[in-house]
């Protein structure tokens, strides 16, 4: 694999698929953003996403991952990856929307086969088609990283559950028609269970949550009063709620690495353009300077191992490798990499990487963020020192 800030790759479907993707974020959702006048901290609305939503599926990006069955193309993770890192290098507001990561089949995830058939054709088939939203709610205030100290929970009643909780950064919350709801069973304290709950239920309101410091509005809190919930909406069989909600989790560990990546290829673009642009004392480029020659030699270099990393352990999964370790080492060498590379960028920005607005400053932010997100980077160690123990106890057979 070698460097470059706009890849190129030798298989020709996925070629001509991120070509299409370029050429289509570049220009007409561009455009369609524009015309909108959509901006990152402005409020989505669902007549916003709906038109992305059903164009990108004509294009066929909305859900381009899925088997054909269900109207995809099937594509291997590290393909999948490669697009995610195209989005993410775009900087467009909606590009969240174009393969279905904001309420689309990739919130979904492995949902579609844990689903009965009445499931499937009442709410994940219209999710594909870009008909209806979903989001994931498994977060709490107290149960973040640890997931299992979560204290919604579902009672068993004639005809189905009562779910009471709080569930906190459901992203696609504002813009979902169901969640999935994953409870601690009321009677069992160590099981849980999974549930499709419609977010227009007697007892369920989404509301604001906090807003995170990206600034940007694709959250919300999911209130569940006694919200009752019919048994034909239990995902699975009761007491599989965690591994349905953690199942593909190396997976989608490593699949969020590409999206950040492409938001450093991003960082690294705008700022050779700019010491390439601002002049110093004297009308000299900035990039006349060795200190700042060697800021962007090292961002470029981040980026190169990072994304080496990351798409060798992608390819050993589609191969069917177990690859645990790698990919909490991913995660963990893409969020402190490209914290890094952002907080050099702010330094060679000066003083409009400091200023509010300025697309630095919030992909600063942004990826600031991802080094806790999806598991801190402190619980990346944890696993990457348990995987090596592991791996040597079993060797020794200890």
């Amino acid at each position: 694999m070698t460097f470059s800030l706009q890849p190129t790759y030798a298989d020709p479907e996925l070629s001509e698929l991120v070509h299409g993707l370029r050429d289509y974020l570049d220009g007409e959702l561009a455009e369609y953003e524009q015309e909108r006048g959509l901006t990152r901290w402005g409020r989505l609305t669902r007549a916003d996403l709906e038109p992305v939503w059903r164009r990108s599926r004509e294009l066929g990006f909305y859900g381009v991952h899925l088997p054909t069955a269900f109207g995809g193309r099937g594509l291997s993770r590290s393909a999948l990856g490669a697009l995610k890192e195209e989005i993410g290098a775009s900087a467009r507001v909606l590009g969240h929307s174009v393969l279905g990561d904001m309420g689309g089949p990739l919130r979904a995830g492995d949902v579609l086969e844990q689903a009965t058939e009445q499931q499937l054709h009442q709410y994940l088939l219209p999710v594909v088609r870009g008909e209806r939203a979903c989001c994931f709610s498994l977060t709490e205030a107290d149960a973040g990283s640890d997931v299992r100290s979560m204290r919604t929970t579902a009672a068993k009643v004639p005809g189905g559950y009562r779910i009471t909780g709080h569930k906190v950064f459901s992203s696609a919350g504002p813009f979902a028609d169901f969640a999935i709801v994953v409870a601690r069973m009321h009677d069992r304290e160590a099981a849980f269970s999974a549930f499709l709950v419609d977010l227009d239920s007697a007892g369920c309101e989404v509301v604001d949550g906090a807003t995170p410091m990206s600034g940007e509005h694709v959250e919300s809190d999911i209130v569940l009063r006694e919200c009752f919930v019919p048994e034909a909406n239990l995902l699975g069989e009761e007491g599989e709620g965690m591994r349905i909600a953690l199942g593909r989790v190396t997976t989608n560990r490593l699949l969020h690495c590409p999206s950040v990546l492409g938001a450093v290829r991003r960082i690294i673009a705008l700022t050779r353009e700019r010491v390439l642009t601002r002049k110093v004392a004297g009308g000299r480029p900035l990039i006349e300077l060795q200190a700042i020659q060697h800021k962007l030699a090292d961002m470029a270099t981040g980026y190169y191992a990072a994304r080496s990393m990351t798409r060798a352990a992608l390819e050993a999964l589609d191969a069917g490798a177990d690859v645990r370790t790698e990919a909490f080492m991913c995660k963990l060498f893409v969020a402190e990499t490209a914290f890094r590379i952002a907080d050099e960028a702010v330094q060679v920005f000066g003083k409009d990487g400091l200023t509010q607005g300025t697309e630095i400053e919030f992909l600063f932010r942004k990826i600031r963020m991802f080094r806790v997100l999806t598991g801190t980077s402190e619980v990346q160690r944890n696993g990457i020192a348990k995987e090596l123990v592991r791996g040597a106890q079993e060797r020794t057979g200890r």
